[in-house]
């Protein structure tokens, strides 16, 4: 798991290190304005709840250019949390060499960690997507979080699916304009 210490909304500092749980960690790449996230932010919500109880903390790391995205800031970053219920970290990572590290490409995205921050699960929430007619349930990430706690193997993910981080020119992965 690459390291990071980034800010909350509130600036307060928070390490890859203190947000790993008993079993391992979620880490979401989000932001507020993403249609795909805000179709799945109540859910996501609500199974990170659940999650916790059983050892796997969830942290959300928005990753988008702040000044191009301002409904992506600080403001709106707490109202979004509370809102969906988010009680767990949300994070900026402004210099956007967090989601590099990780290879985050849209929002959202999800990287399941184990204890000793080694990737178990890379994937999709569900299959549901905005406008799809069917409500989240968090299928896919859940059948990977019961794995991991259970010692067993990791499901197959379908790769994420969402919106494209707004990468700052400078920061644009070699890969963005590649195709």
């Amino acid at each position: 798991m690459p390291g990071f210490q980034l800010p909350d909304a509130q600036g307060k500092m928070h390490s890859s290190g203190e947000c790993l749980g008993e079993h391992g960690v979620l880490v979401v790449f989000a932001c507020n304005h993403c249609p795909f996230v805000i179709h799945l932010a109540e859910k996501l919500g609500e199974k990170a709840r659940e999650w916790s109880e059983r050892g796997v903390t969830t942290v959300a790391i928005t990753s988008n250019d702040l000044e191009a995205y301002p409904q992506d800031g600080p403001g709106p970053m707490r109202e979004f949390a509370k809102e969906y219920r988010w009680d767990f970290s949300y994070l900026i990572d402004e210099s956007q060499e967090v989601a590099l590290a990780y290879g985050a490409a849209c929002t959202p995205d999800f990287f399941l960690f184990d204890r000793e921050g080694k990737l178990f699960y890379a994937g999709q929430f569900d299959k549901t997507r905005p406008k799809s007619g069917e409500a989240p349930d968090g299928r896919d990430l859940e059948e990977a979080v019961s794995a991991l706690i259970d010692g067993k193997e990791a499901p197959k993910g379908m790769p994420a699916s969402g919106c494209s981080i707004k990468w700052k020119e400078a920061n644009q992965p070699q890969w963005w304009n590649a195709g």
